[in-house]
């Protein structure tokens, strides 16, 4: 069974601009969540999902530099860039990845792929069915089969959202979430603002130049309640196209 691992990634961002292109640790964003998933053992391909606009070429030429392939489509209809790239790369299953989440732990990738392959007839395995990891930690595998599935029928919030047409319909859906003990959905690492990139240089600095594991960014923010305060009062916005 092969399983790619899609990350949807643009430039453009009403509350941080460029985000994915930002430095951190000598790396960019981007750089870091594809490293994330080219270290994953389950993983065949990565590919990058962007748009087709003039502002994304960057992001494009960067997920080239850095051996990822790269499919190109709608801004906003996130969903069709995802079909784009099962067309593209057929595949049994694709894991959503999104270039805001850099911490991503290749064993997380592969917890979730490896949930899956030993029970293919699920439609979908994710981290956030119910989140017990920290938000930006988030990790989903759709099968083909489920995602064209969806991709005839879904309309407004659902094509931004890729998979939520999946999750909110357990009765036509066979769904597996995974979750961790003790959970830790109360932190967050996720970029979205100026506060969550200072957050997540000061972190870095603490970590190894490498793929994070979950349980060492737990352990870090558990004993540092100073650099949990740095993006504590960030409130999570609205689903917004990737």
């Amino acid at each position: 069974m092969r399983i790619n691992a899609v990350i949807q990634a643009r430039a453009g961002s009403t509350r941080l601009p460029a985000k994915v292109l930002a430095d951190l640790g000598g790396r960019s964003v981007l750089e870091w969540v594809v490293r994330a998933a080219r270290a994953a053992n389950r993983i065949d391909e990565v590919i990058v999902a962007t748009s087709t606009l003039a502002g994304d070429d960057v992001v494009a030429d960067l997920a080239e530099s850095l051996g990822a392939l790269v499919v190109r489509g709608s801004e906003d209809d996130v969903l069709s860039r995802f079909v784009a790239a099962l067309d593209a790369y057929p595949a049994d299953a694709l894991v959503r990845l999104t270039a805001d989440c850099p911490l991503l732990d290749p064993s997380l990738i592969d917890a979730v792929a490896g949930a899956w392959a030993a029970a293919p007839t699920l439609d979908y395995v994710s981290t956030v069915v119910v989140r017990s990891l920290p938000r930006g930690m988030d990790i989903e595998l759709v099968t083909a089969g489920a995602l064209r599935a969806v991709d005839r029928m879904a309309v407004g919030h659902d094509r931004v959202h890729v998979t939520s047409a999946v999750y909110a319909d357990p009765t036509a859906y066979r769904l597996l979430g995974l979750c961790v003990t003790p959970p830790a959905n109360d932190l967050r690492v996720t970029l979205d603002t100026a506060e969550d990139l200072d957050l997540l240089r000061a972190l870095v600095v603490e970590l190894p130049d490498a793929p994070p594991q979950w349980r060492d960014v737990v352990a870090i923010l558990r004993a540092r309640p100073d650099l949990v305060a740095i993006n504590a009062d960030v409130v999570q916005k609205p689903l917004e196209a990737g």
